[in-house]
């Protein structure tokens, strides 16, 4: 009898076990869980391509100050130089004696006017 019981147990744990994998497998297949794992997937893509691309942003930043101290170097440039004088010119010519507006055309610049 004690046999037959552990066979029966066994039995019994198989089929729970079985039963189990099938459907943890059968949710993994469902359309919403693979929507989903695309999702992570590609958020853990675009994520390991920023930290790349900044990573490289990074290092052209850092060689390109390299660069540029080099060349001052060889250019007997300073390091710091000095600063042009600012430019002070009018942006618009503030031209009261000809304005650009026309009087006496037929034209009218009334907004209420209908259209």
């Amino acid at each position: 009898m004690f046999r037959r019981t552990f066979w029966f147990s066994t039995g019994v744990a198989a089929g729970v076990w079985a039963t189990t994998k099938v459907n943890r497998k059968i949710r993994q297949l469902t359309p919403e869980s693979l929507a989903a794992g695309v999702a992570n997937k590609a958020l853990e893509t675009g994520q390991r391509l920023r930290d790349r691309a900044v990573g490289f942003a990074l290092d052209v930043r850092d060689n390109m100050a390299r660069r540029e101290a080099e060349l001052g170097e060889a250019l007997g440039i300073g390091a710091d130089p000095a600063l042009p004088a600012p430019r002070r010119y009018a942006a618009i010519e503030n031209d009261r004696s000809n304005p650009k507006y026309v009087e006496n055309t037929t034209h009218s610049y009334n907004r209420n006017e209908d259209h």
